[in-house]
């Protein structure tokens, strides 16, 4: 029965209203009920807007079913009209009941153009207190697929083996799977605006939950747990070393124990939560769900209008990524990473200081040997079951692949860092004293050039008494025992196409007996074993050469540079979860579009946050964190299949796909091609703490987080121009260039306005145009997000599809008064009002301030 899965808007209005005083005209609201066909009692779901002094009210707000009592011909729904008195009435129970109606589906859809005009009872079902009108307007399927709309097909042990897989063929990679990544409890809401021409459009939002506001933050705790568990290992593998290096080994052992210990705990924690997709703003501050972000939703918005093609905008709304729980007493990271840094130079003095990029260079050199190591001894092992088999085709590949990730590895153990640290670590061990050095310093055991702090190449140990040159043999060795493979491989395959001229046939038999099957392998292998051999002897020495500068760093760390880590975790981890919701909406979504696609695998996508933040008390603290968490999104990568990459100092999150869909994707996505993502963030405060940090604060913290996102957005569109035919991008009613909207938002950026804005309006528009994903946060995601939510929805149906000019302020205020984020509101704090007050709004712009009666000051 197709009217079983029924998606339609029931518009409602009313006739002849008689208002309880005879001298005023009523100011209409209807309650919509759904009675339960199993209890038979009435379950309130939802109220339209109220319109003011109007007997023959108009409602923009239509009939939705909640999603526990989908509609059928069956379903029952009753009508209730009210007197509302005035706008800042609190609930139906306050207002005056003027009449009553109940249809059932069935009775609409058999009616005359699909249309029913009822009468109003009162509540003594004598009096007729008007009629109510209900009709079916069909917005056509509002979703491609059904409200699971992101769910994977793939089987959770399917996605297990694959994970296993990926695990094996490398060891390093830090991935996360979004596997059965599901919408839950939509919350959807229809209305009918009207066009320039006169002529209707309809209008739906739906509002939903993520699973991945979970699963991606316990993931990565996972992760987390298991890389401090390697380090730890990788430490306790270093030796023997001097009493000075041991203590300190000792106390950043325990470090990592007692991260290791607190992120199980938590994660023992979320394994306790069952039933529950999105963390509450009233939770933002709760230890055990620090990880989680706040408020997570998917909203979009779906319109069907006169004479143009149905459109959907989508955006993600989420609660600043930040410590909430941690607080923000001393500033956010951005403060903190930035004081951290100047203090670490100045006590580094019982360890050699590496500056960070050789930090970073060590862990590099890690990822790639831990990859290329296990890679290279594979690839030895396909050579010799090459010839094995006496395959010279498959004799050259595994020579062609074995040299090339041979040399690749050379490459990397010839960086000068790996040579310097085998000697820094040489004079850490036990008993080592330099000719000119007497023991009488923690830092003793050090060769005698070397002065604290250390900070450039320049500075790193040498010593005299330790071969220098023994390092770069190692190494060499390597390439030399390459060689002898190669040597030998030519060889064997001249050998053998020398063989393959004609001989008579007696001696032909004689070759072929004289050569079995074996021998390649019996002549191949003394090289390769060699070979593997002397892989293994300096990734041995090189891993343990690196560990010993991470060592440095982590002593170096102890303790503030641990709890900033933990800390960056915890940030990083909301917006990853975010970003990943934001991901997949975005590519099924556009699964169709051809031209996003390929923009996906040439360039990538960008991601906009846009953030409501003050620069004032610790709202400042909170926009430091997340201009961090938002920047640490740079080093996550997607991939749809298993990706084969060298690159390593990056987060992938695995995306699988339904069949149907991954057949017509592009065969480089197919193929596992990495597909990067570029976030941006741009902030205006519009608040009253904005206001005092405008006249009396300090706002360039702001202004330096949208001078450097504008410069980074610009950059991604030269490089998407250059890559991609701009026609791909999708098609907006306002023909405004991209290179010109750019240039104004550069403008605008610049230039000093209090509460600018229009800053957030161009850089939004920017990245629909874009094929981008848009993010809207304030601290909780709630009230001014979903002032900013709407205000873009309303935008867009007054650029894009005409919305009458009168009409707008009504449908701003539709929107917000019994919209989806109203709805938000209600889940966050069981209150249906705002968290403002009449003076707060005062500060605010005019255009997000919501209706009389929504707002109150409320504990958020």
């Amino acid at each position: 029965n197709e009217d079983s899965e029924f998606h339609s808007s029931f518009p409602l209005s009313c006739n002849d209203l008689v208002a309880s005083g005879r001298d005023r005209k009523p100011n209409a609201l209807v309650q919509v009920s759904v009675i339960d066909p199993h209890k038979q009692h009435l379950v309130s779901h939802a109220c339209t807007e109220i319109v003011e002094a109007n007997k023959d009210p108009l409602f923009l707000t239509g009939v939705t079913f909640p999603s526990e009592y989908p509609a059928s011909p069956e379903t029952l729904v009753k009508l209730t009209v009210y007197d509302a008195k005035d706008k800042s009435q609190e609930s139906v129970s306050k207002c005056s009941l003027l009449g009553s109606a109940t249809f059932s589906v069935g009775d609409l859809l058999k009616a005359k153009d699909e249309r029913l005009t009822l009468s109003l009872r009162s509540s003594d079902g004598v009096c007729t207190a008007g009629t109510v009108v209900v009709s079916r307007l069909k917005m056509g399927e509002m979703e491609e697929v059904d409200v699971d709309h992101i769910t994977t097909d793939i089987p959770s042990q399917k996605v297990k083996q694959q994970s296993d897989q990926a695990k094996q063929e490398s060891p390093c990679s830090r991935c996360l799977v979004c596997s059965n990544a599901r919408i839950r409890n939509p919350v959807c809401k229809v209305y009918r605006f009207q066009t320039v021409d006169s002529k209707w459009m309809l209008v739906r939002e739906q509002m939903e939950e993520c699973t991945l506001s979970f699963s991606i933050p316990k993931q990565l705790l996972s992760l987390y747990i298991q890389e401090d568990m390697s380090r730890v290992q990788d430490l306790r593998e270093l030796g023997d070393l001097s009493p000075h290096w041991d203590n300190l080994r000792k106390e950043v052992m325990t470090r990592y124990g007692e991260t290791i210990s607190s992120y199980q705990e938590t994660l023992a924690e979320l394994d306790k939560v069952t039933g529950r997709s999105f963390k509450p703003s009233c939770c933002k501050a709760q230890k055990s769900l620090e990880f989680i972000p706040i408020n997570l939703h998917t909203q979009r918005m779906r319109v069907t209008c006169p004479r143009k093609t149905d459109a959907c905008y989508d955006i993600v709304t989420v609660g600043a990524p930040a410590a909430h729980f941690q607080g923000f007493k001393c500033g956010g990271l951005q403060r903190l990473l930035s004081r951290y840094e100047g203090e670490k130079k100045s006590t580094a003095y019982q360890c050699i200081y590496y500056s960070p990029e050789h930090t970073a260079k060590a862990q590099e050199v890690l990822s790639t040997m831990s990859l290329l190591q296990p890679l290279i001894t594979s690839l030895a092992d396909q050579l010799l079951q090459a010839a094995q088999e006496r395959s010279s085709t498959g004799l050259r590949d595994a020579l062609k692949s074995l040299s090339d990730k041979t040399e690749n590895l050379v490459h990397t153990l010839k960086d000068e860092l790996v040579k310097s640290a085998l000697l820094a670590l040489h004079a850490a061990q036990p008993g080592y004293v330099s000719k000119n050095q007497k023991q009488t310093s923690p830092v003793q055991e050090l060769p005698e050039s070397v002065s604290f702090p250390l900070k450039h190449q320049d500075s790193i140990p040498h010593h005299k008494e330790y071969d220098e040159e023994e390092w770069d043999r190692a190494w060499a060795n390597v390439a030399k025992c390459l060689t002898c493979v190669i040597a030998m491989v030519d060889k064997l395959l001249e050998d053998d196409n020398s063989k393959q001229e004609p001989v008579p046939e007696q001696q032909l038999a004689d070759v072929i007996t004289s050569h079995n099957l074996g021998e390649w392998r019996e002549q191949l292998c003394p090289p390769v074993t060699r070979l593997k051999e002397c892989v293994m002897e300096v990734v041995e020495k090189a891993k343990k050469a690196m560990t010993f500068v991470l060592l440095q760093e982590a002593a170096c760390s102890i303790p503030q540079g641990f709890l900033l880590q933990q800390r960056r975790d915890v940030v990083f981890s909301q917006a990853l979860a975010a970003l990943a919701c934001g991901f997949i909406m975005k590519l099924y979504a556009g699964i169709q579009d051809k031209g996003f696609l390929r923009q996906l695998h040439l360039v990538g996508m960008v991601a906009q946050f846009e953030s409501l933040l003050s620069t004032y008390s610790e709202e400042i603290g909170m926009l430091e964190d997340m201009e961090t968490g938002i920047s640490d999104l740079q080093r996550v990568m997607f991939k749809i299949t298993e990706a084969k990459t060298d690159d390593l100092d990056h987060f992938t999150v695995e995306v699988p796909l339904p069949r149907l869909f991954f057949q017509n994707l592009p065969e480089e996505i197919k193929e596992g091609k990495p597909l990067r993502v570029f976030p941006v963030l741009f902030n205006v405060g519009i608040n009253e703490q904005q206001t005092i940090a405008e006249r009396f604060g300090d706002i360039s913290l702001q202004e330096r987080i949208n001078q450097k996102n504008f410069e980074i957005l610009e950059a991604y569109y030269k490089s998407l121009s250059e890559k991609v035919p701009l026609e791909c991008l999708p098609c907006f009613q306002t023909q405004t260039d991209i290179k010109e909207l750019l240039e104004t938002l550069g403008q605008n950026v610049i230039t000093k306005k209090r509460k600018n804005v229009e800053i957030l309006w161009i850089a939004g528009t920017i990245c629909r145009r874009l094929n981008g994903i848009r993010f809207t946060s304030c601290k909780s995601a709630k009230d001014r997000t979903s002032m900013s939510v709407t205000l873009e929805q309303c935008a867009l149906l007054r650029d894009e599809h005409q919305l009458n000019k009168d009409f707008f302020i009504r449908a701003l205020d539709c929107m917000r008064r019994e919209g989806c984020r109203i709805e938000n509101v209600q889940k966050n704090i069981r209150c249906r009002k705002y968290a403002f007050n009449i003076l707060q709004l005062m500060a605010f712009p005019k255009c997000y301030r919501p209706p009389e009666g929504t707002y109150g000051k409320v504990d958020s």
